[in-house]
């Protein structure tokens, strides 16, 4: 039931974002101001997606590694990406102490999964099959294109706001300048604050298909208690490398912050999803 009630939030939220850029876009920069808007943050973002993976691993200082240097994390993948019937991923380690894990890529036959030496530390063999399996669901229901397809509209937001802000509005006789005053404001913030709630709701997702895919929430939940102690104590230095990348991540890298600028849900929720779900079907409860 989760998992379609993540669907149908995502897509009523996409729903909101569009309708902000396009009626809010028109209102405050016009039909030209809308479509420079658009282009120019299509194009940044469509260059993210495609390098995403890079990206992503150079905020973490990650390397590659070989199946000699991490067996379990390559059995454990391999075994995850056979069962749903995918190709094999490149895996990574970041020399980062913070217990973290991502997966990035545009698909996935151009995925790459990443840990930090941290939660490979502090996570039984158990708890990382369930984090890896979160992780590649995150490629598999094709979140990196849904976050960057956000962060394009939301950004067009943004630019057209700015646009609006230096060079002027939509030009039309009858404006209402109040109108677009109140848009070029309060228009970014809605759209940044609409592409969060896209995320955090795709991070739900991740967290009940990743447990099917491991068959075992319950590992998954106590996988996300460790992890918010570590990255509480362990936080990372929001740099703006690693904001850029903070997102993909199953932990917020900079410490459990809860409010409405929040890339993750509330951890203890999660948790009570994932206990719901085991809950729910006798396979789970072991």
């Amino acid at each position: 039931m989760h998992g379609f009630t993540n669907g149908l939030k995502t897509a009523v939220l996409f729903g909101a974002l569009g309708a902000l850029l396009v009626v809010g876009g028109g209102l405050i920069a016009g039909s030209q101001g809308l479509v420079i808007g658009l282009v120019l943050a299509l194009g940044i973002n469509a260059f993210s997606y495609f390098n995403s993976d890079k990206l992503a691993l150079r905020a973490m200082g990650a390397r590659p590694v070989s199946e000699a240097e991490q067996p379990a994390m390559y059995r454990i993948v391999r075994e995850l990406a056979t069962s749903a019937r995918q190709p094999m991923p490149r895996l990574y380690v970041s020399p980062t102490g913070a217990p973290n894990a991502f997966a990035t890529g545009r698909n996935p036959r151009h995925a790459a999964v990443c840990a930090t030496e941290g939660i490979l530390q502090i996570l039984t063999e158990r708890e990382l099959r369930a984090v890896l399996a979160h992780e590649l669901s995150h490629v598999y229901n094709r979140d990196i294109l849904i976050s960057s397809v956000a962060g394009g509209i939301a950004s067009a937001v943004v630019w057209i706001a700015n646009l609006a802000m230096f060079f002027g509005g939509g030009g039309d006789r009858d404006r209402n300048v109040f109108a677009e005053l109140l848009m070029i404001f309060l228009g970014p913030l809605a759209a940044s604050l609409i592409q969060l709630s896209i995320s955090r709701a795709r991070e739900y997702q991740a967290d009940e298909s990743g447990a099917k895919l491991s068959a075992d929430p319950l590992a998954l939940a106590s996988a996300l208690r460790k992890l918010e102690v570590g990255v509480a104590r362990r936080p990372l230095a929001p740099t703006p490398r690693l904001q850029t990348a903070s997102h993909m991540m199953i932990a917020n890298p900079f410490g459990s912050v809860r409010s409405l600028f929040s890339t993750h849900p509330p951890m203890e929720e999660r948790i009570a999803r994932l206990e719901e779900l085991a809950k729910s079907d006798p396979r789970y409860l072991h």
